[in-house]
């Protein structure tokens, strides 16, 4: 089908005649299951998945960067019931067709703006989501401007104080993209957000050893102010501890396993 930017096709999986992927300009863009609205199958959206679990139950306020399909907004739904979404991507005629051919969550639970993405992200109230998700491409590459220092400090105004960032980075070897973007973050969002356990870099070993090209997940966990911690040293807000065992063991057992790169590991990754 003729879309604003191109062409879009759905390809039904033939050994699973429910299962779907969503190619844009000729590129698997999304994976989806019409009958379980929790499947992915792209192997970052699950590492994505698994530090959202690691967040606080109940409903989510999640704005999606590159909404094509809506897999991962369609999981958020069905695992938290209720949660506020907004999906941004610059190819209206695209939102429309999506919306007619899958089974995505009504408004107001997933609204869907065609805009690109760092002017939506400008345009949006500081504090206003806690999660936000960058997935969007340009052939095989985040546009520059959505990886940029600007870019970075306009994610971490609109989170809220323990809001996470899920940014979805293409690299191949030697994951040069990464480790600048990687830098990137911590300078907006804070000196002290490798030590505190709030920045992150997820990968297969693989992609992470500069084996072969692949998706690296990059984390970022904005922090919550001293004032909003209690005095028994819980965080009020909620924020999101990197170097908790628990999401090691998540990723790990995945159907392809991950590794997380956190403190003194990802000051080696990130370099000078």
């Amino acid at each position: 089908m003729p879309i604003d930017t191109g062409t879009a096709r759905v390809e039904r999986d033939p050994d699973h005649p429910d299962r779907v992927t969503l190619h844009v300009n000729g590129v698997p863009s999304s994976a989806l299951d019409l009958d379980d609205p929790g499947f992915l199958a792209f192997e970052y959206m699950q590492q994505m998945a698994a530090v959202l679990a690691g967040m606080p139950d109940g409903p989510l306020r999640v704005l999606h960067l590159g909404a094509a399909g809506c897999a991962l907004a369609r999981h958020v739904e069905h695992e938290r019931p209720d949660s506020r979404q907004l999906g941004v991507d610059v190819d209206a005629r695209l939102l429309e067709l999506v919306r007619s051919w899958f089974a995505l969550p009504r408004s107001p639970r997933l609204r869907l703006r065609a805009d690109d993405a760092g002017h939506a992200l400008a345009s949006l109230a500081p504090g206003s989501f806690d999660v936000v998700v960058r997935d969007v491409f340009a052939g095989d590459r985040t546009p520059d401007h959505l990886a940029d220092d600007a870019f970075a400090a306009a994610a971490h105004r609109v989170l809220r104080p323990g809001g996470v960032l899920l940014a979805n980075c293409a690299d191949r070897p030697p994951l040069s993209l990464a480790r600048r973007e990687t830098a990137t973050l911590a300078e907006a969002f804070g000196p002290d957000a490798a030590a505190d356990g709030r920045l992150g870099v997820v990968a297969e070993h693989a992609v992470l050893k500069g084996r072969r090209y692949g998706n690296v997940v990059l984390v970022a966990v904005r922090a919550v102010p001293d004032d909003a911690r209690d005095g028994s040293g819980e965080d009020a807000a909620d924020e999101v501890d990197l170097h908790d065992a628990g999401l090691a063991r998540r990723l790990r057992s995945l159907p392809v396993p991950a590794r997380l790169l956190v403190g003194g590991e990802l000051r080696k990754f990130t370099g000078a």
